[in-house]
């Protein structure tokens, strides 16, 4: 199975994770959804370079030493399968700027959690939190509904 291969990044400051609130497209999987910056690999990209530049594009900000921490791979039928490609990065450059896709905001990472977030996204923010080891997650969706979640291949108890 060809999975659409995507990035997401969690810049962290101050105790705080940059979301993106997504309320600027209408046929957004993630519409009115908070979420990390990221996106979609262009030919020939390469996880890292694709989170670079998708960050310097919806931020304005440039990662300095991004450290990747898993893949998340999704099933959400009638969606494609995406196979996401997770960083974090507590350094980088520049000035934040206006993102075309939504709203960028600070948030306190305890508060996070409170957001509309996906499901499945509680529980890489939990790995993140207790600076887990690389890890493989599989979230399966109906809806907004998550119905199983596999973590390197164990069931996770939902």
């Amino acid at each position: 199975m060809d999975l659409l291969q995507t990035t997401l990044c969690y810049l962290e400051q101050d105790g705080c994770y940059l979301m993106l609130h997504r309320i600027k497209k209408k046929k957004d999987v993630n519409h009115d959804k908070w979420i990390g910056v990221g996106g979609k690999f262009e030919p020939g990209e390469t996880a890292l370079a694709c989170a670079l530049r998708e960050v310097q594009e919806e931020t304005g900000l440039t990662m300095q030493n991004p450290q990747y921490r898993g893949i998340v791979d999704f099933y959400c039928a009638p969606w494609p399968a995406e196979r996401m490609h997770l960083y974090t990065c507590t350094e980088f450059t520049g000035t934040m700027t206006d993102c075309n896709e939504g709203t960028l905001e600070w948030v306190p990472k305890e508060a996070v959690q409170d957001l509309p977030i996906w499901p499945g996204d509680k529980l890489f923010f939990k790995l993140l939190a207790e600076d887990a080891p690389f890890f493989h997650l599989e979230l399966t969706y109906d809806g907004d509904t998550l119905t199983r979640a596999l973590l390197d291949g164990q069931e996770v108890t939902l």
